[in-house]
């Protein structure tokens, strides 16, 4: 069965789209502050697309295109100020920064009740030791559709193929946390087809196009695609999807599965933040 991340992805916004009408009539819009820093036309069009959401779903927002050159004492003084904007709920500045940037010091700025990608320091322990906090969007998406079909995970063996601070590690501790047996293989595992054969649950986000083979994959298995490569003009995931499909029992195309839920996870780390105010201020 195909994963669809778009049917979930509208069923999901509009609830959120409900509670943010719920918020208004108390008085509060959620906020979502966007930094991006240079002209990337990924990173570009990415932001375009978040801001398109947020005025599909009522949510205020405020996008701020610095130039190249913008130090870091300037970027660390625009974050200083929208942790203090009581009109912004969620901050999020785009990655990758410009090389004379440190990153990890940009994202330790942000006011972890208003890390709406769930990266900073405090978010990654509240997520590893299970407390409630900010969650990273794509990895949440995952989690989110293996909810909506019914996709049992306790006790199942999942295996994450990446390690990445961005999905691989934060998705592997969301499914700890559902109880499934989890194993985590990147560029220096030994025997990787035989590990992979015995999952049941395949989460692979490595940016290799068609790595995932059927060989790879045991009959009734699960397999989520992250990966996101554009090859000869066209998107294409980190799985071969011709091959693996009639191997699977669900499986997310690429485009249309996991990528839609990122942008979708966004809005719901911001209203969640909102709300959150909201509860804190009464």
């Amino acid at each position: 069965m195909i994963i669809d991340g778009k049917k979930v992805s509208k069923i999901m916004r509009d609830e959120i789209r409900n509670e943010i009408e719920e918020l208004k009539g108390k008085g509060f819009v959620p906020g979502l502050a966007v930094v991006i820093v240079g002209e990337n036309p990924a990173s570009q069009s990415y932001v375009r697309s978040k801001q398109k959401t947020c005025d599909a779903l009522g949510i205020y927002s405020e996008k701020y295109e610095l130039p190249v050159d913008t130090t870091e004492e300037e970027l660390l003084d625009l974050v200083d100020g929208l942790n203090n904007n009581s009109k912004i709920h969620g901050i999020l500045v785009q990655l990758p920064l410009p090389k004379h940037m440190d990153e990890n010091k940009v994202i330790e700025r942000i006011n972890p009740k208003k890390d709406v990608d769930g990266f900073h320091p405090i978010s990654v322990g509240n997520l590893s030791i299970g407390f409630d906090g900010m969650k990273p969007c794509t990895p949440y998406g995952v989690i989110k559709l293996l909810e909506h079909y019914d996709i049992p995970v306790e006790g199942k063996h999942a295996v994450v193929l990446g390690r990445s601070n961005i999905v691989g590690k934060p998705v592997s501790m969301m499914l700890l946390q559902k109880n499934a047996t989890v194993t985590v293989c990147h560029s220096r595992t030994q025997d990787l087809e035989a590990i992979l054969k015995s999952a049941d649950i395949i989460v692979v986000a490595i940016g290799r196009p068609g790595f995932l083979t059927k060989e790879m994959v045991k009959e009734g298995a699960v397999v989520i695609d992250v990966g996101i490569n554009r090859v000869d003009g066209k998107i294409v995931g980190d799985v071969k999807y011709d091959e693996v499909f009639p191997l699977a029992s669900y499986i997310t195309p690429v485009p249309g599965g996991v990528g839609p839920m990122t942008i979708t996870m966004l809005m719901y780390n911001t209203l969640k933040a909102c709300r959150e105010h909201y509860f804190d201020a009464k």
